[in-house]
C-alpha cells in the first residue's frame, strides 16, 4: 500500500503476507479449524507476518502488540454506521480487553477474511444445541460457502446481529482462553485459578499479574477453543455503554481517505459519459472540441461508454460536455407510465407464487366490512453524498484498486475477471464510503473504472458526475400492489395482498413475505416482473414497500372497524416483542392528547432484520397543502443495545431517510431516459425542515438486530397515516407530492 494513501492508523496491514495466512491450525470467526488442512488458516497464525517480529495475531479477529494494544479487524465496510467500533466492544467485552487500547482496522481483502459469520448466522442461528466436536466441520463448511455467497458484504444490517454476535463475540472469548493458558503454563497454576480484566491476567492467590501483550506470543501456541464459554450480559462492561466511534477522530481532522480522496502517483483523472437511454450504444464520437482544451489527456470510446481523461476532474468533466456523442438504440419506448401498464397486465394475468397463506380467505372476505385498495412506490436513486467512484493502477499482470465498496471481496473479483486476471494479483485498498444504502454493493463502477483503466498507460481516478450517477443507478423498484381485507366483530377476518416483485437482490430469507399482525384467514402472493431498467438492494430494501403497503392499509381496516389505530395494532399483536413496541410508542408518542389545530399523529410499526420498530409520526398541513413535520418518535426493540449513542444516530438517521423519500422521492421514465439528475430535481430533506426527534429502546437481553435499516421502513407509513387524518385523502401513490400536497 503506496504511503500516499494510507494513513497512520492503517499502516500494519502492509506487514502481512499471504504465508502468514498459511500456518497451523484453528478457528473464530469462521474458516479452518484444528485439524483440517484443505482451507487456510483462520485463527491461529504465527507472527511471522509481522516485518518487527514483535506483533501477534491472535485469532482472524485480533491482534495483541507486546506494548498491550489490540487491534481489532472487522470484514465490513465503514460507511457511517459506526459498525467497526461495535464489532470491537462485542470483542473485546469477551476478551476482557482495555477499551482505551483497542483500536478497529478494516480487514485485507483476502479470502482468509471471508465474512463465514453470516453464513453460520443465516442458516444455524447461534447454534447453542450445536455440540463442540462438530464446530470445526461447521467452519469449514461456512467459510467455503460464505467465500461463493456473501464474502465481505456490508448489508442487510447484518454486522452486529451476524458477525458481531456469532463471530467477534467468540473471537474474544477464545483469545482470553489462550491468554489464559498461557499465564498458567508460565506460572504453574490452574487455569480457573486466574482471572482477565483490562487486557492483564492475574493470579490473586501469588499477587503475579502480565499484559496480554506480554503473553500474547506464547497464547499463540495454543489451539484455540472453537466453542468458549461467553459472558453473562449482566456482567458486561463495554458493551451497553455509549463509546465514542472509533472511526470518528480521523473523520473530523481530516485524515480518514474515502475514494474521491484517493490519490497515486501519475494519476489522471477521468470523466465518463454513460447512455442517456437505456440500453443504447455509441454510434459515433466528435472528440476534436475536447482534445482542443487545456489539460484533456485522451478520449476513450468504450462503445456502451465514454471517458475523457485530464489533468484535474474539473477538466475532464468539462471535456466530456463538449464531446459530440451520437447514441443508438435502447429502450426508447420505455416509460413509468409502461412500466405500471406492465405491472397492472401482470397481476391481472400473470403466474402468482403464494408467500403466506392460511384459512379460507375467500369466505371471510365476503363476510363482515371488506374493502380493496391499491398501492404503489416509484423507483427511488440511493443518492449517496459521495458520487461513484474507483481509482485503478495497472502494472504488468498485477493491478491496485483503491474503492469504497460494500463487499470489497467480491469488487476484487469482479475486477480481476475484467482484467483476466488471477484474484490473487488484484490488491483492493479499503476506504471509508461517503455512502452506500445498497448502491456500492454493486459491481458497475468499479468494472468502468477497470475499463477505462486497460485503455491507458497511466494510473487514473475515474469520477460520476451527480448527474451520471443519478440517472445511472440500480433503483429500489418501482412496486405495485392490490390488497383485500375483511373486519368482523372489531377484528380482521382475512387479508390478501397480491403485488409485483421485480427481483430487488435480496435473499428470500431476509424479505416480508407475511403480515406481521395476527389474521386468521391470510393469502399474500407475489407476481415476478422483473424490472426493465437496473434495480438494487436499497436501504430496507422491500421492507420499505411492503411496509408502507401494510401499515397503510392496517389504518384502513381499523376505520372499517371503528377502532383506534394504535390499539388496533395491539388487539392484533400476538408477538410479544410487537404489542410491547406499540405499548410503549403510545406512552411515548403522547397518542390520544388533544393537538393544535391541523395537527395530527400516525402511527406505524414494522418488524424487520430482527428489529422491531414503532414510529409514531407528528405532523400538520396548512391551508394551502404545505406539509410540516413537527416530530418523530421512535420505540426500538433491537434486542441486546451494544452502542447506545451510535444506536440513537442509525435511528434518527434512518428517519430522514425514509421521509426524504415520502416527501420527496421519485424516479421517473420517459422516452428510455431518466428524467431526474440532479438534487435540485431529486431533493433531500434539509435542516430547516427536519423534525424533532426522539429515539427509545426497549430494555431487552434477546439477541442483537440490525439498525442500519429496520427504522426507515415505518416512517412513511406513520406520516401518510397523519396525513389522513388531516386531508381525509388517503394516499396510495408516492411521494405525497401525487396528492396534491408539497413541502411547507
Amino acid at each position: 500500500m503506496s504511503d500516499t494513501t494510507e494513513t497512520k492508523k492503517r499502516s500494519t496491514l502492509g506487514k502481512w503476507t499471504r504465508r502468514s495466512f498459511l500456518a497451523t491450525a484453528g478457528v473464530v470467526g469462521g474458516g479452518l479449524a484444528l485439524g483440517l488442512t484443505l482451507s487456510p488458516n483462520r485463527l491461529k497464525m504465527a507472527a511471522d507476518g509481522a516485518a518487527t517480529g514483535d506483533e501477534v495475531l491472535l485469532n482472524t479477529w485480533v491482534k495483541v502488540t507486546p506494548d498491550n494494544k489490540i487491534t481489532v479487524f472487522f470484514p465490513h465496510s465503514e460507511m457511517g454506521q459506526g459498525a467497526g467500533t461495535g464489532l470491537a466492544q462485542m470483542l473485546a467485552e469477551e476478551m476482557e480487553a482495555d477499551w482505551d487500547t483497542v483500536s478497529i482496522v478494516q480487514a485485507p481483502v483476502t479470502e482468509e477474511y471471508t465474512n463465514s459469520d453470516l453464513g453460520r448466522g443465516y442458516i444455524v442461528g447461534e447454534g447453542a444445541n450445536i455440540p463442540a466436536f462438530m464446530y470445526p466441520m461447521l467452519d469449514f463448511a461456512f467459510f467455503q460457502i460464505a467465500g461463493n455467497l456473501v464474502g465481505q458484504m456490508t448489508g442487510g444490517s447484518t454486522a452486529i446481529r451476524l458477525t458481531g454476535h456469532h463471530g467477534m463475540r467468540r473471537a474474544g472469548a477464545a483469545a482470553k482462553e489462550m491468554l489464559l493458558q498461557a499465564a498458567a503454563a508460565d506460572w504453574d497454576v490452574p487455569v480457573a485459578s486466574l482471572t482477565a480484566r483490562d487486557s492483564m491476567v492475574t493470579h490473586e492467590a501469588s499477587g503475579r499479574s502480565a499484559t496480554f501483550g506480554a503473553l500474547a506470543a506464547q497464547a499463540a501456541e495454543y489451539s484455540p477453543n472453537l466453542k468458549p464459554a461467553l459472558k453473562d450480559s449482566a456482567a458486561y462492561r463495554i458493551v451497553g455503554t455509549a463509546k465514542p466511534r472509533l472511526d470518528l477522530p480521523e473523520k473530523v481532522n481530516g485524515t480518514a481517505q474515502f475514494g474521491i480522496d484517493v490519490t497515486v502517483p501519475g494519476m489522471v483523472y477521468a470523466a465518463v459519459a454513460l447512455p442517456p437511454i437505456r440500453d443504447a450504444r455509441v454510434a459515433a464520437v466528435d472528440d476534436s472540441a475536447a482534445l482542443a482544451r487545456p489539460g484533456v489527456g485522451q478520449v476513450v470510446n468504450l462503445g456502451d461508454a465514454v471517458a475523457v481523461t485530464a489533468d484535474s476532474y474539473w477538466t475532464a468533466s468539462r471535456a466530456i460536455e463538449a464531446l459530440g456523442i451520437t447514441w443508438s438504440g435502447g429502450q426508447t419506448e420505455l416509460s413509468s407510465a409502461s412500466v405500471r401498464a406492465q405491472h397492472v397486465s401482470d397481476l391481472e394475468g400473470g403466474d402468482l407464487e403464494e408467500m403466506d397463506a392460511e384459512g379460507d380467505v375467500a369466505g371471510a372476505l365476503g363476510q363482515g366490512t371488506s374493502l380493496k385498495a391499491e398501492y404503489e412506490v416509484p423507483y427511488l436513486a440511493h443518492a449517496t453524498m459521495e458520487p461513484m467512484n474507483c481509482t485503478v493502477s495497472l502494472s504488468g499482470d498485477r493491478a491496485d484498486i483503491w474503492v469504497g465498496h460494500q463487499n470489497q471481496l467480491f469488487a476484487r473479483n469482479a475486477a480481476a475477471e475484467t482484467l483476466g486476471m488471477e484474484p490473487a494479483n488484484v490488491t483492493m485498498h479499503p476506504v471509508y464510503l461517503g455512502g452506500g444504502f445498497g448502491r456500492r454493493g454493486d459491481m458497475d463502477f468499479v468494472t468502468l473504472g477497470v475499463r477505462i483503466a486497460q485503455s491507458l498507460d497511466t494510473p487514473v481516478k475515474v469520477i460520476w458526475s451527480r448527474e451520471t450517477d443519478m440517472t445511472n443507478d440500480t433503483y429500489r423498484p418501482a412496486i405495485l400492489a392490490r390488497m383485500e381485507g375483511a373486519v368482523q366483530n372489531g377484528r380482521i377476518s382475512a387479508f390478501s395482498n397480491r403485488y409485483i416483485d421485480a427481483r430487488s437482490g435480496m435473499p428470500d430469507s431476509e424479505r416480508p413475505f407475511d403480515f406481521q399482525y395476527d389474521v386468521p384467514n391470510r393469502d399474500i402472493a407475489r407476481v415476478i416482473c422483473p424490472s426493465p431498467i437496473p434495480v438494487g438492494t436499497w436501504r430496507a430494501v422491500d421492507f420499505t414497500q411492503m411496509g408502507f403497503f401494510h401499515e397503510s392499509f392496517m389504518d384502513e381496516l381499523a376505520e372499517a372497524a371503528g377502532a383506534d389505530p394504535l390499539q388496533f395494532r395491539i388487539d392484533h399483536s400476538g408477538n410479544p416483542r410487537r404489542r410491547a413496541v406499540l405499548e410503549r410508542l403510545g406512552a411515548e408518542s403522547g397518542w390520544g392528547e388533544t393537538l393544535p389545530e391541523g395537527q395530527a399523529i400516525g402511527v406505524a410499526m414494522v418488524d424487520s432484520f430482527g428489529t422491531v420498530v414503532g414510529q409514531a409520526v407528528h405532523a400538520g398541513v396548512s391551508p394551502d397543502g404545505g406539509v410540516t413535520v413537527h416530530r418523530v418518535v421512535s420505540v426500538v426493540d433491537c434486542g441486546r443495545v451494544i452502542n447506545p449513542s451510535a444506536a440513537e444516530a442509525q435511528v434518527t438517521g434512518s428517519v430522514i431517510y425514509g421521509l426524504t423519500s415520502a416527501l420527496y422521492g421519485e424516479i421517473t421514465l420517459e422516452g428510455g431516459a431518466i428524467r431526474q439528475t440532479n438534487f435540485p430535481d431529486y431533493e433531500m430533506i434539509r435542516l430547516e425542515n427536519a423534525p424533532e426527534q426522539s429515539v427509545h429502546f426497549i430494555d431487552s437481553d434477546e439477541a442483537p438486530g440490525g439498525l442500519g435499516e429496520p427504522a426507515v421502513p415505518p416512517v412513511t407509513p406513520a406520516l401518510t397515516n397523519a396525513l389522513y387524518k388531516l386531508t381525509g385523502n388517503r394516499i396510495r401513490n408516492l411521494p405525497i407530492t401525487k396528492s396534491g400536497l408539497h413541502v411547507a
